[in-house]
């Protein structure tokens, strides 16, 4: 007897199959909305390609509400991504609360895809900052420092030239002297927006090499203090009389597309924008020096990472491995440069992008930045000792709640709303509370 097979069942059946063969793994990617993680997000079509059973899928946003929103999910074990974009003050916390995977338990674990990524050609300034106890928990999309950009073409055009390695005093003298509202010139600009990681990462460089720090080594709060003063007045000026309006709603960003558009002179800040400057229409007009000193000639350049790594409640973590190796490799590193150029490629993450002859050329500030990142020194960056390492951040888990804080208050004395000493007063207090209810004395 032959059996019959209706059609609509022999659909299903093929649906049924094809849709086995074709079954996707989503990797849910949260990431800051800087123009490196831009690229990485539009070239990711590349790796799903060429890995058809994952679908990528993202969430960008700023760089304050990324950090809020990835530390309530990591600590709360929501498990809301597979992959998150974390810095170097975040990376080495998270790991010792084991809220993120180890990155060499993973390439033991999987080491198909971790074939042929070359962690030797990481830069040490850069990974060593992402380990414990020797283990590396999260891996670097870019690394960088900071430093002087600066429009040489106004500059010159007014009579005046950058030191190669200018102080804030000299900075601020040529800064004031191009200024130029009335034309669309503003001398400098620089971060204003709250955020620890906004506004006093650029003000902690100065009040460091003002002679300031955010704690002692006991943990004792030294924020109202004279080198505090100086260094927030000297800020506070500085952007009110030389820099754009609106000072308390610039970010990174926001100081990229005015420097872009030669609407800012002076721009001290990370040294990955280099590269976007560098395509810019002011591109050919870029010029570039160390990060201004004061009185005190450390503490003046910042060291940071925007890195990739996977919390443990991920359910994809294989797949999210995967495309970690991918957007962090030699291979990436090449497939920017051909779709973007060498220029925009992501900076101070691997040795061999330092040695090839296209990047030295295309990125005349090559040199300068790797200089940056090898000099800045995280264990020895205040006057007197700190509590715990870091340069423009103090790496204890308090830190983020109090530099948040103390960012808001800060925003307002730049703003003018209150006066630096009634700023200071009332950041001390807040920083002096937390630390005690932490028990540091």
């Amino acid at each position: 007897m032959t059996r019959r097979i209706f059609l609509p069942t022999l659909v299903f059946a093929l649906t049924l199959a094809l849709g086995f063969a074709f079954a996707q793994t989503t990797v849910t990617i949260a990431t800051v909305n800087n123009p490196d993680m831009q690229i990485m997000q539009e070239l990711s079509s590349v790796f799903e390609e060429q890995n058809p059973d994952i679908n990528v899928e993202w969430l960008v946003l700023d760089e304050a509400t990324l950090r809020s929103r990835l530390t309530t999910d990591i600590a709360t074990g929501s498990g809301s991504f597979d992959i998150v974009t974390v810095g170097a003050y975040e990376t080495p916390l998270w790991g010792q609360n084991e809220w993120i995977e180890s990155i060499d338990g993973l390439a033991e674990q999987y080491p198909d895809a971790a074939a042929g990524y070359d962690f030797d050609d990481l830069l040490p300034a850069i990974a060593d900052g992402l380990r414990v106890d020797g283990e590396l928990f999260a891996v670097p999309f870019y690394g960088e420092s900071s430093f002087t950009m600066y429009n040489e073409a106004m500059l010159t055009e007014a009579g005046l030239t950058m030191p190669e390695q200018p102080t804030w005093e000299e900075v601020r003298d040529i800064a004031c002297e191009v200024h130029d509202p009335a034309n669309g010139v503003n001398g400098i600009v620089m971060r204003g927006k709250p955020g620890w990681g906004d506004n006093m990462g650029p003000i902690t460089t100065v009040v460091n090499t003002f002679g300031g720090q955010w704690f002692d080594a006991e943990g004792v709060p030294q924020i109202d203090t004279p080198e505090w003063h100086e260094a927030l007045t000297f800020y506070s000026e500085l952007v009110q009389e030389c820099g754009p309006p609106g000072v308390t709603g610039i970010s990174f960003p926001e100081g990229l597309n005015l420097m872009s558009q030669g609407q800012a002179a002076i721009w001290v800040d990370a040294t990955v924008a280099a590269g976007c400057l560098a395509n810019s229409p002011v591109g050919d007009d870029m010029g570039h020096a160390l990060a201004p000193v004061g009185p005190v000639p450390k503490g003046n350049q910042w060291l940071w990472s925007w890195n990739l790594a996977i919390p443990t409640t991920s359910d994809a973590i294989e797949e999210a491995f995967r495309f970690m190796m991918w957007a962090t490799s030699k291979d990436y590193i090449e497939l920017v440069a051909q779709e973007e150029s060498w220029a925009q490629v992501p900076p101070g993450t691997r040795i061999s992008t330092y040695e090839r002859e296209e990047y030295q050329e295309a990125a005349p500030f090559a040199d300068l930045v790797l200089q940056a990142i090898q000099n800045a020194d995280p264990t020895d960056a205040t006057a007197e000792p700190q509590v715990a390492p870091g340069i423009q951040f103090v790496q204890i888990p308090e830190f983020q709640g109090i530099g948040a804080q103390v960012g808001q208050i800060v925003a307002e004395a730049l703003s003018g709303d209150i006066t630096v000493d009634r700023a200071l007063e009332r950041a001390q207090r807040i920083a002096a509370d937390a630390m005690q209810d932490a028990g540091y004395y």
